[in-house]
């Protein structure tokens, strides 16, 4: 097969679609479904990502989202599923949030930098990605770790709230159904009350919170997380877990009325790292990782009607872990640079191309080095910020057949540790997307037939 077109404007696209799609008026028809599915959907996923023209990227985006609709795979919010969880309705299973970075489900607030991906970038490519696979059910975009920075926010933490409002808003209009709050930076372990070390948290949660309510569509109740340890730092506890989501209700009830509905779930610290700790001999450290605190802290969660607990930084955990996440009725957990390993690790990335990658992180990330830090342990801890430069040669990479053959599998042994396998009937059950047309842009329906 060819490889993606980019069209260069709308008049473009539309004939590179012909045959597949096609626009009558401010609607759009799909000719032929298999060609759509093979051919259709690659031309706009690579021209919504790639087109220089921003009335051309826009077309692109409106029309996967159009599709989206019409092939029943929408965009929707796991809300519902997990309040039935925290009900006691349903469980046994693990939910699996995967960062991708250069195929993503969920991308985290820094992650969205030097990816070069914005929300509707994200949104769009995901419901591509489930278009060709012929998927047809619900699909779950998440806002991973809208995080408050805590140095810029001793500075100037309005101008760090503000930024977060708007990037919150921006996602709600790409179509995410699912956002996650990471205020926990902003605890302060040096002050003496819990409820004063978490203060700051709950409050600058309750206040996104209060705005997504505002902001999400007609009929949909979005998944909100919160998070009461930052990943890599102490481990949680109950009492903090406790004053937070006590003091989180009453800022949300204050701000929204006691009707506001709030967090799902809530991310929790038990000694996982982002990525992992990367050793001299290019091996990660192994983790303690405290699943009796994971379980503790779940049950408590579920006794606030929440879905449970959420782990972070699991995906460079050993595999014969995995399977204990729902054996404590872990709600989700999220799997991020376990899967860039698996790209620029594997056999078939070009090694002129890794080297290639290398040096632009010498030259451009010489200032995150640390003490102690060998060249092994600086590039793993890096590379990931290449990923936005290179974007394209990742995306037209040689070889790439084998490297997403890994990580599909990788991935659909993950979804049997976690027993997701056979949860389709409880998703359906409770899953009602909102399936919201568009209005037309007007650069395609100026030139439409």
């Amino acid at each position: 097969m060819p490889e993606p077109a980019v069209a260069a404007s709308v008049s473009e696209l539309l004939d590179v679609l012909r045959g597949a799609l096609s626009v009558a008026g401010a609607r759009v028809r799909i000719d032929d479904i298999a060609a759509f599915r093979s051919r259709g959907i690659r031309d706009l996923a690579w021209t919504a990502t790639f087109s220089a023209d921003p009335a051309t990227v826009e077309v692109a985006r409106w029309l996967v989202w159009e599709a989206s609709l019409q092939l029943e795979a929408p965009s929707a919010s796991i809300h519902e599923l997990y309040m039935a969880r925290g009900r006691g309705e349903v469980g046994g299973f693990t939910v699996p949030a995967i960062n991708l970075r250069t195929q993503a489900f969920e991308l985290a607030r820094s992650e969205q930098e030097y990816t070069f991906q914005r929300p509707g970038e994200l949104l769009t490519n995901v419901l591509a990605g489930a278009i060709a696979a012929d998927w047809h059910g619900p699909v779950f975009v998440q806002g991973d770790h809208f995080q408050f920075n805590a140095k810029k926010y001793a500075a100037d933490p309005a101008a760090v709230t503000d930024g977060l409002r708007r990037l919150t808003v921006e996602a709600l209009g790409a179509g995410y159904g699912n956002i996650d709050i990471d205020s926990s930076t902003l605890v302060d372990l040096s002050l003496a009350a819990v409820d004063e070390q978490q203060h700051t948290n709950y409050t600058r949660a309750a206040e996104l919170t209060a705005l997504i309510r505002e902001r999400e569509p007609a009929g949909q109740t979005t998944s909100v997380g919160g998070e009461i340890g930052e990943v890599g730092k102490e481990n949680s506890t109950e009492a903090e877990l406790r004053t937070y989501l006590d003091g989180y209700r009453a800022a949300l009830t204050g701000l929204a009325g006691p009707a506001a509905v709030g967090i799902s779930k809530v991310s929790v610290q038990t000694g996982t790292s982002h990525g992992g700790i990367p050793l001299p001999d290019g091996t990660v450290a192994p983790v303690k990782l405290d699943f009796g605190t994971l379980e503790r802290l779940g049950h408590v969660a579920r006794q606030y009607g929440l879905a449970g607990a959420v782990q972070h930084g699991a995906s460079t955990l050993p595999d014969e872990l995995f399977h204990r996440f729902p054996t404590v009725e872990t709600a989700e957990i999220h799997l991020a640079t376990g899967f860039q390993n698996l790209l620029y690790e594997h056999p078939a990335f070009p090694a002129e191309f890794l080297d290639e990658i290398h040096a632009w992180c010498d030259a451009n990330c010489a200032d995150e080095r640390t003490a102690g830090q060998d060249e092994a342990q600086f590039l793993y801890k890096t590379r990931k910020k290449a990923l936005g430069p290179f974007k394209r040669r990742l995306w037209e990479l040689p070889g790439r057949e084998a490297i997403l053959a890994t990580q599909e599998a990788k991935i659909g042994f993950l979804m049997e540790q976690l027993k997701v396998p056979g949860t389709a009937e409880v998703v359906h059950r409770y899953i009602r997307p909102v399936a919201t047309s568009r209005p037309a842009p007007a650069a395609v329906t100026a030139v439409a037939v």
